[in-house]
């Protein structure tokens, strides 16, 4: 074997080398969030709303949307003004 084809081999054992190093990098997809957990207000009727505190009922003013219940809004932290 020559002083080239040994420096060919070794240049292509380097190059496989190299090459399965990056395959074994790749970053894998990230997993799924998980589904948030159904609300206790949805699909009950206007007293079981209103009897639960964490829920409100909506009732549209006009137009065709009909009547539902949902989870109140969580209240926002004052930031002291300086």
């Amino acid at each position: 074997m020559t002083v080239i084809g040994k420096l060919f081999a070794a240049s292509a054992a380097a190059a496989l080398l190299f090459s399965t190093g990056a395959i074994a990098q790749e970053k894998k997809p990230a997993a799924p969030k998980p589904a948030a957990a159904a609300s206790p207000c949805k699909g009950i009727d206007e007293t079981a709303c209103k009897g639960n505190t964490a829920c409100q009922w909506i009732a549209p003013k006009k137009g065709k949307q009909k009547p539902y219940c949902k989870l109140k809004a969580k209240a926002k932290k004052a930031t002291p003004k300086s």
